[in-house]
């Protein structure tokens, strides 16, 4: 090959390369956790992607995935830059990226955030103690509000699922644990605090053929949460675009409203160690 040539096709190799790298850095690619119907999911974010463009002056692109799973590889695989995470969700993250995965803020109300169980209206149950023998759903198996947490204070309060209730299922999401509770598919089931009160408050016909049965004690959970390596400067921007969401502002508030936040504040790894640690004790991560 001519001398000439081959140092002029390293050069626009070069170029090529710098030229990709550059496109994929106008692009912020964010995803969540499927833990709603994923047109639910697409809606509640469109306001806060229109916000976070511009805020960062990049490309804000979401992705739906199919399972939670995907969305902890996409961070791992730095296929998606910004996810929101369940608690358990972002413990396997963390583990995952041996603590690459850094959680930056969250809503004031996952500070102490509960999961409520459900039987049908006219179930004769009065407490959780009730539902042994019964067939009974959790949402997804890593999610923290449908699945780890409520098994943990079952088990605290002596009901072990896998042997106490007559089968167990796994809805896919908070919303279908509802329809499949009003269906009598199952004869109970739990789902997020924050999901029941939206069905409830939207007159959700699934909604209407259950009822609370009872209410978990409060602990941490949703976050946004940045891949690792993500630019400092980037994460910075969108850590303060979170913080400066005002509910007195009419546009703030709607993204507010529909991430069903009263304001987004700070947050940290450490913040999820209860979780990682209910984990542990229900077998579910080593």
């Amino acid at each position: 090959m001519n001398k000439l040539i081959t140092p002029l096709l390293a050069a626009a190799a070069l170029l090529l390369g710098a030229g990709a790298a550059f496109a994929q850095s106008t692009v912020l690619r964010v995803s969540a956790i499927p833990d709603e119907a994923p047109t639910e999911l697409q809606r509640k974010f469109k306001p806060l992607g229109d916000y976070l463009k511009k805020e960062t002056g990049l490309d804000v692109q979401f992705t739906p995935v199919t399972d939670y799973a995907a969305v902890v590889e996409g961070l791992a695989s730095n296929k998606i830059d910004l996810a929101w995470l369940g608690g358990f969700t972002f413990v396997q993250a963390k583990i995952r990226t041996q603590g690459g995965a850094v959680p930056i803020v969250q809503r004031a109300e996952d500070e102490k955030f509960t999961s409520r169980f459900i039987v049908p209206i006219d179930s004769p149950a009065k407490s959780l103690a009730d539902l042994k023998g019964k067939n009974f759903a959790f949402g997804a198996p890593s999610s923290t509000s449908g699945h780890l947490m409520p098994r943990f204070f079952l088990m605290k309060a002596g009901i072990n699922p896998d042997t106490d209730f007559k089968a167990v299922a796994f809805s896919g999401a908070h919303d279908a644990t509802v329809a499949f509770v009003a269906s009598g598919r199952v004869e109970a089931g739990v789902l997020n605090a924050s999901v029941w009160d939206k069905l409830v408050e939207s007159a959700n016909p699934n909604a209407a053929k259950v009822r609370v049965l009872a209410t978990t004690p409060p602990y941490y959970d949703y976050n946004w949460t940045v891949r690792p390596g993500l630019d400092a400067a980037l994460t910075m921007k969108l850590t303060d675009a979170f913080l400066k969401l005002d509910p007195s502002q009419p546009a703030m508030k709607e993204i507010l409203d529909l991430q069903r936040a009263s304001k987004f504040i700070a947050t940290k790894a450490s913040n999820y160690d209860g979780i990682e640690a209910a984990a542990k004790s229900a077998g579910l991560i080593k």
